[in-house]
């Protein structure tokens, strides 16, 4: 739980510090959460992340709390967590975790802008405006692709460093045993 509690807070003052516009790991965020969280949970750590973050960056602005766009996001969020078990695949390894990092980019990309596209309000509702719309989203996809492939290192990697030092040390601690050979 404090692992969770953890990675909510540090999303939260990111996305809350000046940053470059779709530049936060949010993929990254759920994918490390569906892998090192029992599942039943993990999906709370990028919904929350974006509600309390959400409430803080839209107040006063009117802007309403359900929208298609929102739920959207939050609903892909949600999902990402299910692709993070697939990270803990012995088999392929850490060999995964950028094709998963680009997959959960992608798909961010195209359910959060067909999010925009189903409000009405931005495009016209008809295959031209689906299409605008993408192509509008097209300039911010590379921050995105290029956030969460960091995220994805960062997390992963620091919580492997962190695993490993936590190990050596513990190791280091433990008083040694001496054999004695009675004869």
């Amino acid at each position: 739980m404090f692992k969770a509690i953890s990675l909510i807070a540090l999303a939260v003052v990111y996305r809350l510090t000046p940053h470059p516009w779709n530049a936060t790991p949010m993929g990254a965020l759920a994918l490390y959460s569906g892998a090192k969280l029992p599942l039943r949970w993990a999906w709370l750590v990028p919904v929350g992340a974006m509600a309390l973050s959400d409430l803080v960056l839209d107040y006063g602005t009117g802007r309403p709390l359900f929208e298609y766009s929102r739920l959207a996001v939050y609903g892909i969020l949600g999902l990402l967590t299910v692709m993070g078990p697939l990270a803990n695949r012995t088999k392929f390894g850490a060999a995964l975790l950028p094709a998963l990092s680009l997959s959960a980019s992608g798909l961010f990309f195209l359910v959060s802008n067909f999010g925009v596209w189903a409000e009405g309000l931005l495009y016209p509702m008809n295959g031209a405006g689906l299409i605008a719309c993408y192509a509008a989203g097209l300039p911010f996809f590379d921050r995105t692709v290029l956030a969460d492939l960091v995220g994805t290192a960062v997390l992963f990697g620091f919580g492997s460093a962190l695993h490993y030092a936590h190990g050596a040390i513990a190791a280091r601690l433990q008083p040694k045993r001496i054999e004695s050979v009675n004869g």
